[in-house]
């Protein structure tokens, strides 16, 4: 109950010294031209207008309620206010003081319109606990993802840098295994390029026949040609097939069952899917029943 005192205590205090000046200013001047309980009911007139229509205003805010004529009378009566007290100090010989105050009723109608809004906007306590709660509760999952992103970087990063220093060791490892491969390479083809070196290894092996000469040969390093692959067996005919399958369905009384014969047909030495065989036996079974 305490924070609409926030705004409304200013409006007031504002609402207050704008009357008293207004007053007396419209007392002051028109003293001269009047008598002064005339010009005292000319200010209290101004004044009490413009206290009439704030009150009213107030009334209907606190019923939840807005009326434009009654706003558009109460700024009617601010401006008023305020050209009476620019009027007045452009007649003085030192109208910058007069001038510097003239727009206390204007500034106490805008404190009003402030804490108006104040009031349109005020919360319950409960309400901004809860608004509390929900905005720390962000503020800790962001503070969490946070977290949880730096971690996964930095893990990806170590994980990078362990891949790399790994790759650079097999990359070494890879290097100085080819530079040895080439030399050991190198050396045997210089050792089979060199002179002599079939002729010595020749004279260590014994000679098959009196005039046999058996020559040695280094191996190369260098292409080889593939060997070619076997030629597949031939599939069976339907009618081959029928005929194999009818052979040995009939060797045996009972009559062999697909499993024993297709055991006997692959132990036979013959070729066929699965699904071919299977098709012969029924169209011979078929035809035996």
């Amino acid at each position: 109950m305490r924070k609409p005192m926030v705004t409304a205590a200013p409006a007031v205090a504002m609402t207050v010294v704008s009357m008293v000046l207004t007053l007396a200013v419209v007392v002051m001047w028109l003293g001269g031209a009047m008598p002064w309980p005339i010009a005292l009911v000319v200010g209290l007139g101004l004044d009490g207008g413009w206290l009439a229509t704030l009150a009213y205003e107030r009334r209907l805010a606190a019923q939840g309620d807005h009326s434009t004529p009654v706003t558009t009378v109460g700024w009617g009566f601010g401006l008023a206010a305020t050209a009476v007290l620019v009027a007045h100090a452009l007649g003085e010989t030192s109208p910058g003081p007069w001038l510097a105050v003239s727009w206390l009723p204007l500034a106490a109608k805008g404190l009003w319109l402030v804490h108006g809004l104040w009031e349109r906007t005020a919360l319950t306590p409960v309400a901004l606990d809860a608004i509390r709660g929900i905005q720390q509760e962000a503020r800790d999952e962001a503070a969490v993802a946070r977290a949880r992103l730096r971690a996964q970087a930095g893990t990806e990063e170590t994980r990078l840098t362990a891949v790399t220093q790994a790759g650079a060791r097999v990359a070494r490892v890879q290097a100085k295994t080819a530079g040895q491969l080439s030399g050991a390479w190198a050396t045997l083809e210089t050792a089979r390029q060199g002179e002599g070196t079939a002729r010595a290894l020749t004279c260590v092996t014994d000679r098959v026949t009196p005039t046999s000469q058996p020559r040695w040969e280094l191996p190369v390093w260098g292409p080889f040609e593939p060997v070619p692959a076997l030629d597949a067996a031939p599939s069976l005919s339907d009618e081959d097939l029928d005929r194999i399958v009818t052979e040995l369905h009939t060797s045996q009384t009972p009559p062999l069952s697909y499993r024993e014969l297709s055991l006997r047909f692959r132990a036979a030495g013959h070729s066929a899917s699965e699904t071919r065989l299977r098709a012969a036996w029924r169209r011979v079974t078929a035809t035996a029943s």
